[in-house]
């Protein structure tokens, strides 16, 4: 979806991001809500802009640290800047990628509010009325649902904030996830089926993540069926090629559900946007493929270039998350991960090397090194024997966000879109829903078209699974292989009561550190300060 120009007075109509007493408001248009939201045109400007908040999350550093990291799948790389949410290690209220995210995603919610509100009055023509309001619709129960899964029962309401606002409330999961259901009915009902501007969300979109609500909230029977719709009745389908799904040629592919798109002409991305981004700490744009990769540019044959990428190694994956692929049989091994770098600077390679060669290699295996050129960062080498890390630099690197078609080795923007929701996730929520209600042949039957996929040819029937195989850890397993690295890990594993469970048996690094009560997250402690409630609004429980 292209991003017009956003009114700044606009996008500053926050709600508890701005319970600030001593603001001041300025207005240097003279503009007023009801002059700009009363025509068409005004009015697109805020649907743009209700739309623009996902880039606060999908592909950005905040998002992974909270949605992917203090999981069973990733323990910290030596550049971890979020140790307390990959780890745990002294979580609080102070953490500033809690802060940030609670004001946007509050702003977010004011601002499709606010256009609920105001639509009938837009000017528009019924059918386009119908299809903005379901739309707003959807993104607001698409950012309470990331509000009340990360914070649980904090404030809500429906109700567009008029000035400054110094109160807030406790509400309950329940009442959450009871407007998310009536707004999603809406967005199913009444958004169309496809979209000539991509990043709108559509009715088969609504349907997908309808069948995500229903499995968080236990409502399996219905989850299968929306899922079965999405995969059945539209014209998505999956990608022959894994690793093509990954390819910078080939982003709007069959397979992509709902994505949030980057632009290619990064001037219109969001580094330098005033207002979203006012001290461009965002990095702007998708910048996934600079957290995931291990330092490798100051070894020897090797220097930092366009297609090895700029390497932050923020994250590395935990030896149980490598060790979930059969790599013989299981082509997402391969497209997701790098274990080899290739020479590219004669300068510091040692004797015989050539360009081209092989410069570096990691594998999650012990590797007999003795004899080679090229440094070996083996299973013993990047993991310790408790399987927690041990040299945080080297490890082998997730390269599903690599951008080769950046412009410049040190380029931290890219023009990658960020899938949302893409249709593998619907054969696995269909999957873990037949799972549940006792179906597992079906699940299977599921799960099967997803690793048929998957498989090296040739090793197809080492892919194959039967009714007995599974079981919830299998389908966690399953999600991991297929979806590591999209957002969604965290969320998983609260949704399915394993967060805890499988922290303790596959990250030694976040077990230490690990309560029950890191289900939740911390309410920004400014938040927590600038409420007039203090005794009603308070803190989540066991953070200060």
């Amino acid at each position: 979806m292209k991003r017009s120009v956003i009114y700044t007075f606009l996008l500053s109509i926050t709600l508890l991001g701005a319970c600030n007493k001593q603001l001041e408001e300025y207005n240097p248009s003279g503009l007023t809500v009801d002059q700009v939201f009363s025509t068409p045109d005004g009015f697109e400007t805020l649907v743009t802009a209700a739309y623009s908040y996902n880039r606060w999350w999908y592909g950005k550093e905040e998002g992974y640290s909270i949605a992917e990291m203090g999981t069973d799948l990733w323990t910290s790389g030596t550049g971890d800047k979020y140790s307390d949410l990959t780890q745990y290690l002294n979580l609080q209220a102070s953490n500033s990628v809690m802060a940030g995210l609670w004001k946007q995603l509050y702003a977010a919610v004011n601002l499709c509010n606010l256009g609920i509100a105001r639509v009938d009055k837009a000017g528009f023509t019924d059918n386009i009325r119908v299809t903005r309001d379901a739309e707003l619709r959807f993104l607001r129960a698409f950012y309470y649902w990331h509000i009340v899964e990360t914070w649980g029962g904090v404030h809500f309401t429906t109700q567009p904030t008029e000035g400054v606002v110094t109160t807030a409330n406790r509400t309950p999961v329940d009442t959450f996830y009871a407007q998310i259901f009536r707004d999603l009915e809406v967005a199913v009902t009444n958004l169309p089926a496809t979209t000539g501007d991509y990043g709108r969300v559509t009715k088969p979109a609504a349907q997908a993540f309808l069948a995500r609500i229903c499995l968080t909230r236990g409502l399996n029977q219905r989850a299968a069926v929306l899922a079965d719709s999405v995969i059945n009745n539209y014209s998505f389908a999956l990608e022959s090629n894994y690793a093509r799904l990954w390819s910078m040629d080939n982003l709007q592919n069959k397979e992509v559900v709902w994505a949030v798109n980057y632009m290619k002409n990064l001037v219109f991305d969001d580094r330098t946007n005033a207002t979203l981004y006012p001290t461009g700490h965002s990095r702007g744009a998708h910048n996934g493929h600079l957290m995931f990769g291990m330092k490798y540019d100051d070894l020897p044959g090797m220097q930092r270039d366009i297609a090895n990428g700029r390497p932050f190694n923020r994250y590395m994956p935990t030896l149980f998350m490598l060790n979930l692929y059969n790599e013989n049989a299981d082509a997402r091994y391969e497209g997701s991960f790098r274990q080899v770098w290739y020479c590219n600077n004669l300068k510091t390679a040692p004797d015989g090397m050539k360009l081209g060669d092989t410069a570096v290699f990691c594998s999650k295996k012990a590797v007999n090194g003795t004899g080679k050129k090229y440094r070996i960062y083996d299973r013993n080498a990047s993991y310790a024997e408790n399987e927690g890390g041990k040299d945080r630099t080297h490890y082998v690197s997730l390269k599903k966000f690599d951008d080769p078609t950046r412009l410049g080795k040190d380029e931290e923007q890219s023009a990658r879109d960020a899938f949302i929701i893409r249709l593998a996730e619907l054969y696995l929520i269909a999957a873990e829903a037949q799972f549940n209600l006792g179906n597992s042949a079906k699940a299977a039957d599921y799960i099967n078209v997803i690793r048929k996929r998957a498989a090296i040819p040739g090793h197809e029937a080492e892919m194959v699974v039967s009714a007995s195989d599974i079981t919830l850890d299998f389908i966690l397993d399953e999600r991991a292989r297929e979806l590591v690295g999209e957002q969604l890990r965290w969320f998983d594993l609260k949704r399915t009561g394993k967060l805890g469970e499988r922290i303790s048996a596959h990250n030694p690094d976040a077990a230490k550190y690990f309560q029950s009560y890191h289900t939740l997250r911390p309410i920004p402690q400014e938040q927590i300060d600038a409420v007039t409630n203090k005794t009603e609004f308070t803190q989540n429980p066991n953070y200060q």
